[in-house]
């Protein structure tokens, strides 16, 4: 079984890699990842240990554990606050206070070095009892609100298990302790006359210092706490999304319910402007929904009965009744943020080796302080500069930047893919994209629109285009074949007007025949027209071809005469051409696998611009061709969105799902496009390549840092140019370290692939250009007749694609060329309506 559980006392990797030995070590754990950033562990076991047992084993090694909250992905948003602000709300005010006090403490201590001026009780070897005793005064409140670094690094250090609390502890106890030494020493000083010994301990207190250590490191702790808050926002964002209430259908009556009380099977209503609460089917009504927030894409979806509804999306226009399917965490959007939760906490192969060095770093670091204050006073050097010197190693070697420099960019990472509808599910896989160096791409749904649609209309030299449409809007309305389908699907769109059909009869193998306006009209295949008898004249190499292209020719005929030819095919999507050319320019070896026959394969691979494809592939042997592709040393991904897909995805190294495939599919995959564009993988590998580069700049720092500190701290410039690190310089270089770190890895909130032509893309000539869209605001409007007289208006102009909303009276127009808003106005005004506004 996989649990979860909340950590709490981890201060920094050498804790986690604490915590992540001591429960792998239990008999019955197969698998622990403990997070630093989101203070959690998740771990993997069997029945030979209990959760109550990891959780003992835990508080054994010095730390505190507790079984992760089970509260439902719907309520976290309602908290009343986020633990993550919660604790950047507590370093706020510790790092306030420490403040407060450490800068008088500051003044009068350092003060006099700048010839400040003091308050005469504290000036002179007379009055050195009030200037230290003062001093001491102001730094216990520092050490009061920052109590948790000694009890943790005590506590650490007494289990054998010193972290980077353990370090502090010690640094800053030791200048207390030598502080409180000099206090009695400045008395006795006073007490035998010996002003000399006054002035020298007077001079070397160190109080400033154990204050200036606690705060400066409270500064770091307080930017890591920002750092957390920060990577969660996404997370909070797609929270956010989720009703608190549902309008529910029961006993013939509409009561408002909290959505958590929504069952399966419940009859819901929304109606324009309301969110959806959760999953299911349309049963009743029709609308538009917006799905832009889990899909990205801008245009509202029409929704009839039958089709599917996804929590989250908004209402906006009509009125809906739909049964519930998925409700609680089973919702789309549940599912989303707990991968990108798991993601978040899950770890990377390289965050593991910064662990494993963060384990033997702080015993390291504590015997190299101890060891360069015993060669010190070997060497002969007063008490004070040995003691300045250990801690000064002790505090300038915490490993507070190891240990967040892969958790906060893999964290910053997963939340900024989830943005963009790039859901990483592993860390792992976050990591092995930056790496992959061919990609395998399916075919149907993936490369291509995965729904048979109209490609070309070709009237014969007797017939007009719109008879044509006619015709074969009146037939195949009638047939429920996919074919007939996209032919009718269609026509609808063109607003063409269809004629009644009798005596309709479907042929095995051929076609569809009906009588219309008392003349035998038939649609079919080359072998039906045959057989019927209707001269194809010379049509045959055109359809052979379309054939050639990839493409589906039907055959329509009125009486004995033939009136064209309707090609269809599953075309390929607007950006596959594009992500084909970007990945190939990354070095990329892009592959398409399919189990179509190897001459409709090969017009799909000239179009999508795929240099190798692989036909007649059966579905339980693309995990085969995966498989011999990695045999030839190759790191592969699989995109598909198929049930057939899945082993492949499986046995890929890694594996993306399509969004809109089916549930299998995206349960096999490391990675879940929502956006169901091929792009997003351009977008992935980009992503992860960005993740990786971060973690590595974080690490290089982090351990760059400690190989010039450690050295500086231990006094080895010393002797040749009088150079060595104070404490509490040594604490601010610390700490600016970490900060250095966090902000580095919060860079990549601004990651952008840099894609080109993002917003829309079309494919004209086989090249993409961009399109821009402009929303028309259209009176006069009235019923279906009037917005498709409008629409035919802007479509006739060169260069427009235009969809119209009669319910919103407005035109949604996109340009694959410039077109000013004077001709769009014009075609609109001379239709017979009246534009308000060009948006």
């Amino acid at each position: 079984m996989k649990e979860k559980f909340d950590i709490t006392g981890m201060t920094c990797s050498a804790c986690s890699a604490r915590i992540e030995k001591t429960v792998a070590g239990l008999d019955g754990v197969e698998q622990v990842n403990v997070n630093l950033l989101s203070n959690s562990m998740t771990v993997e076991f069997s029945d030979k240990v209990t959760a109550d047992g990891i959780i003992q084993a835990v508080e054994k090694a010095g730390y505190g554990a507790s079984q992760h909250s089970s509260v439902p992905v719907r309520r976290k948003a309602e908290q009343t606050e986020d633990p993550a602000v919660k604790q950047q709300k507590n370093m706020k005010l510790r790092l306030i206070l420490s403040i407060v006090f450490t800068v008088p403490l500051f003044y009068i201590s350092m003060g006099h070095m700048w010839h400040f001026p003091l308050p005469r009780f504290l000036e002179g070897n007379e009055n050195a009892i009030a200037f230290a005793f003062t001093q001491f005064l102001l730094m216990l409140p520092v050490v009061f609100v920052n109590f948790s670094y000694f009890k943790n690094g005590f506590r650490n250090l007494w289990h054998r298990a010193p972290n980077m609390d353990s370090l502090i502890a010690l640094g800053s106890a030791a200048a207390m302790i030598y502080g409180i030494f000099a206090i009695y020493k400045i008395g006795y000083g006073l007490g035998i006359q010996d002003l000399d010994m006054v002035h020298d301990y007077r001079m070397d207190l160190y109080f400033e210092s154990a204050a200036m250590i606690l705060t400066l490191i409270t500064l770091g702790k307080y930017m890591e706490s920002r750092a957390k808050g920060k990577t969660g926002e996404a997370i909070r964002k797609l929270m956010d999304l989720t009703p608190k209430t549902a309008f529910v259908l029961r006993g013939g009556e509409e009561v408002e319910i909290p959505i958590e009380q929504v069952i399966v099977g419940d009859f819901v209503r929304v109606k324009a402007g309301q969110t959806i609460p959760v999953d299911g089917v349309v049963t009743e009504g029709a609308g538009t929904v917006d799905e832009s927030a889990l899909t990205g894409e801008s245009i509202p979806v029409s929704k009839t009965v039958g089709d599917p509804l996804t929590g989250a999306s908004i209402v906006t226009s009509g009125y809906l009744v739909f049964q519930a399917q998925k409700v609680g965490d089973d919702t789309t959007l549940s599912q989303i943020i707990s991968l990108v939760e798991e993601a978040s906490s899950s770890k990377a192969p390289i965050a593991k080796l910064a662990d494993k060095v963060s384990g033997v770093f702080v015993p390291v670091v504590i015997s190299v302080a101890v060891l360069s204050t015993i060669i010190w006073l070997l060497f002969g050097a007063s008490v004070e500069f040995a003691l300045s010197i250990g801690i000064s190693v002790l505090v300038v070697s915490c490993p507070c930047a190891l240990g967040l420099a892969t958790p906060t960019a893999i964290m910053v990472g997963t939340g900024k893919g989830a943005e963009q509808g790039i859901l990483m599910r592993s860390a792992e896989a976050l990591e092995t994209a930056h790496k992959i160096n061919t990609v395998v791409l399916d075919k149907t749904g993936t490369v291509t629109e995965g729904k048979p649609a109209v490609t070309d209309i070709l009237p014969a030299s007797s017939c007009t285009q719109d008879h044509l449409l006619t015709i074969a809007y009146s037939l195949e309305r009638l047939s429920g074949h996919p074919l007939g389908n996209a032919v009718a699907e269609y026509a609808q769109a063109q607003n063409t007007a269809y004629q009644p059909a009798a005596d309709f009869t479907a042929i095995e193998g051929q076609g569809i025949a009906a009588v219309i306006d008392k003349k035998r009209c038939l649609a079919g295949n080359r072998a039906m027209m045959t057989a019927e008898g209707i001269p194809l004249e010379g049509w045959e190499s055109r359809a052979d071809q379309l054939a050639a292209e990839g493409k589906t020719p039907l055959y329509f005929a009125e009486g004995n005469a033939l009136l064209g030819v309707i090609a269809i095919a599953d075309p390929i999507k607007a950006t596959s051409r594009e992500a084909v050319e970007q990945l190939t320019a990354m070095g990329i070896e892009v592959i398409m696998l399919t189990g179509d026959n190897a001459k409709t394969a090969e017009a799909i691979r000239k179009q999508a611009g795929i240099n190798t494809v692989i036909s007649d592939v059966l579905p339980q042997e693309k995990e085969q061709h995966i498989r011999k592709l990695q045999a030839q040393g190759k790191l592969v991904a699989m995109v598909g969105d198929g049930i057939n897909d899945a082993p492949a995805l499986v046995r890929a190294d890694v594996g993306i799902a399509i969004g809109a495939g089916t549930d299998i599919a995206i349960d096999s995959a490391d990675i879940v496009l929502m956006h169901s564009d091929l792009l997003d993988v351009v977008s992935a590998v980009k992503l992860s390549r960005a993740v990786i580069r971060n973690i590595k700049q974080n690490l290089f720092w982090a351990f760059f840092y400690n190989t010039i500190g450690i050295p500086l701290a231990a006094g080895v410039l010393f002797p040749a140019f009088a150079l060595k690190l104070n404490p509490m310089f040594a604490a601010a270089a610390m700490s600016f370290s970490s900060v250095f770190v966090v902000s580095n890895a919060l860079r990549l909130k601004w990651f952008s692939p840099q894609l080109k032509n993002i917003k829309q893309k079309t494919i004209l000539s086989g090249k993409e250009e961009q399109t821009m869209e402009k929303t028309m605001m259209i009176n006069g409007m009235m019923c279906a007749h009037c917005s498709g007289r409008v629409e035919q208006a802007l479509n006739a102009i060169d260069g427009v694609s235009a969809k119209v909303d009669l319910e919103k009276k407005l035109a949604r127009v996109s340009f694959s060329k410039d077109v000013s808003d004077d001709v769009l106005r014009n075609a609109v005004t001379d239709a017979g309506y009246e534009v308000v506004s060009i948006q």
